[in-house]
């Protein structure tokens, strides 16, 4: 990949990153906002002794509910060499994480593929790719043989929606490739005799409010696509108002327990499973501080 014409994710703005940062901000170094352990994500991921989770800063999706806006759109953050990458996942991997967990990480796949070559014979636990799903099937090609789980968004259907709240009409056409491509490359769940996860595909989706017609496209799509006793689905509740989200009042709100189980309601009657969260879940306090921790 040319760094000088960037084309890592969908929107292949083409940025010269040695000269600034392109549309998900990137530039041309690894930004990191927070390295720890970190505790809510899915039971097979935190388990007892949490999730070894990079944050990266940047992102290539401009969603108006983001609650991790400071990195994602302000672009906080301090830049690291690949050595210090490498570094950071043996640290975590000594702290007993029970993976590494990459957030964000689309627009720094060829650094992250360097630092895991660096530590190929050191690194023992899984690698995970905890993405927004849009993604471009060339971009994980390069990851194939690298990361173990992959943890996708599968966020929008609709593609007005997906315009209108993360500026990206385009998002499940992209995201719907990405995630037959990650399971390609990844098979069937596999989980530890501990109960954690080894290898394979956890399709996350957030409900959002008004948006359970879409939600249930979402569930029937991943039901014809993909294996049923191949994947898991992630079904979550915690959407909170936030960001920019009070420019469209029709999402200025939570989601409605009757919205959320209707969703959850369709997907097992799919035969869907995995992990549906209760709606005390939707509390903005399981968000990081990104503080530098780490890095």
């Amino acid at each position: 990949m040319d760094i000088r014409k960037c084309t890592l994710c969908p929107r292949k703005c083409g940025a010269d990153r040695t000269a600034g940062g392109g549309y998900c901000k990137g530039g041309a170094s690894v930004k990191v906002a927070r390295a720890a352990l970190h505790f809510w994500e899915e039971p097979p991921l935190s388990g007892e002794n949490g999730s070894g989770t990079v944050f990266f800063s940047g992102c290539p999706l401009r969603c108006c509910f983001c609650q991790n806006h400071r990195i994602s759109s302000e672009n906080y953050g301090k830049e690291i060499s690949v050595r210090r990458l490498s570094e950071i996942f043996l640290e975590l991997q000594e702290q007993k994480a029970h993976n590494i967990n990459l957030v964000s990480p689309t627009h720094y796949v060829p650094w992250i593929i360097s630092a895991l070559e660096l530590v190929k014979n050191k690194l023992v636990i899984p690698v995970v790719y905890n993405t927004g799903g849009y993604e471009t099937v060339e971009t994980l090609r390069m990851l194939d043989g690298y990361i173990d789980i992959y943890l996708p968004d599968l966020k929008y259907f609709d593609s007005a929606a997906a315009g209108k709240y993360s500026s990206a009409p385009d998002y499940f056409k992209a995201a719907s490739k990405a995630v037959l491509e990650m399971h390609r490359q990844v098979g069937k769940t596999v989980l530890g005799e501990d109960g954690m996860m080894r290898r394979g595909l956890l399709i996350r989706h957030l409900v959002l409010p008004g948006g359970r017609k879409d939600s249930a496209e979402i569930m029937e799509w991943i039901a014809s696509n993909l294996p049923k006793d191949e994947v898991r689905l992630s079904l979550m509740s915690q959407y909170t108002p936030c960001f920019e989200s009070a420019r469209f009042r029709e999402i200025n709100r939570p989601v409605t327990t009757f919205e959320y189980r209707s969703v959850v309601d369709r997907a097992v009657s799919l035969g869907l499973s995995g992990f549906m969260q209760e709606k005390s879940a939707a509390r903005d306090d399981f968000i990081p501080a990104f503080d530098l921790t780490g890095v």
